[in-house]
């Protein structure tokens, strides 16, 4: 995957900002995209099983500073929170196969699933051309927030303590 120049990041905020709220939450809802796949150990997900779980949908490399400075704030966050109803997928953007991508995974801790981003999960997201890029989906499997940029434990702390309420 081709790493992005700067000036693409700067356009791609500046038209995330554009279409976005103050604090980044679309005017109208989205739908997560349907879809399903297998994490790197084989297990399948798809957004129908994600229904009635705040999900958060990570597309990251291994090769991102950004991406692996947020993973240890996902993990803690993950294993605090899996059973009050949240879920996180790791989408991997990295040209690796899952054998490949294993030991950075088991390195970082990662103790939610990750899945190898395929062409078709990225159409369907369409996070852009910067990573890390972060959504925040409902119970109703409805994109509340899409993070472009490094996200903070705080922030997930935010958005799950608002979306698990409703």
């Amino acid at each position: 995957m081709k790493k992005i120049s700067l000036m693409s990041i700067f356009w791609l905020s500046l038209s995330t900002l554009a279409c976005a709220g103050p604090d980044g939450q679309t005017a109208a809802f989205t739908p997560m995209p349907e879809f399903s796949v297998k994490d790197i150990d084989g297990t399948k997900i798809s957004s129908a099983s994600l229904k009635g779980k705040v999900v958060v949908v990570n597309f990251w490399a291994t090769w991102c500073p950004p991406c692996r400075a947020e993973i240890p704030d996902f993990v803690a966050f993950y294993n605090d929170n899996k059973s009050k109803g949240l879920e996180i997928i790791g989408l991997s953007v990295d040209d690796l196969t899952a054998r490949e991508l294993k030991p950075f995974v088991d390195k970082f801790k990662m103790s939610y699933p990750v899945v190898l981003a395929d062409d078709k999960i990225v159409r369907a997201f369409a996070p852009g051309n910067a990573i890390p890029t972060t959504f925040v989906v409902d119970k109703q499997g409805r994109i509340r927030h899409k993070q472009v940029g490094l996200m903070e434990r705080s922030d997930l702390e935010s958005w799950f303590g608002r979306l698990s309420r409703e």
